[in-house]
């Protein structure tokens, strides 16, 4: 003898509740927190740059040779990309709080300030040898 039991199934189509907006608003918010874990790197690298130390990590300086490098002053190199490194530390948080807060205007003032920081230092940095060690 076979028993045999009818099975219903039932397909529901959900849609868009107050539970619902709220995952997408904590999606939202958590790529804000992702942004701003992102800028960690960074403030650490402004941290070492801005105390004088760390010129290995400065693209450019590092594979010069020791001859070439002896010419330049690596802590004041260091201290200037340092104070730098906190601006765009800075402009990375802006981009995560607009994330956050849902406000365009905090974006569009750390891309500014983005954009503005490293025409600055590409400006400042290769003009006048202003890190040239001065020999007297």
């Amino acid at each position: 003898m076979i028993h045999q039991e009818r099975i219903d199934i039932k397909i529901s189509v959900v849609l868009p509740t107050e539970k619902t907006e709220n995952l997408i608003e904590k999606v939202v918010t958590g790529l804000g927190v992702a942004v701003l874990i992102i800028s960690i790197p960074f403030l650490i690298m402004a941290i070492i740059l801005s105390k004088g130390k760390g010129a290995s990590i400065l693209a450019g300086y590092n594979t010069m040779p020791e001859s070439e490098k002896a010419q330049y002053d690596e802590v004041a190199l260091c201290k200037f990309m340092g104070k730098i490194m906190y601006g765009i530390s800075f402009s990375i948080l802006l981009f995560a709080l607009s994330e956050m807060l849902e406000n365009q205007v905090l974006f569009i003032s750390g891309l500014i300030l983005l954009l503005s920081l490293i025409i600055f230092a590409l400006g400042y940095s290769n003009t006048r040898d202003r890190f040239k060690r001065k020999v007297y």
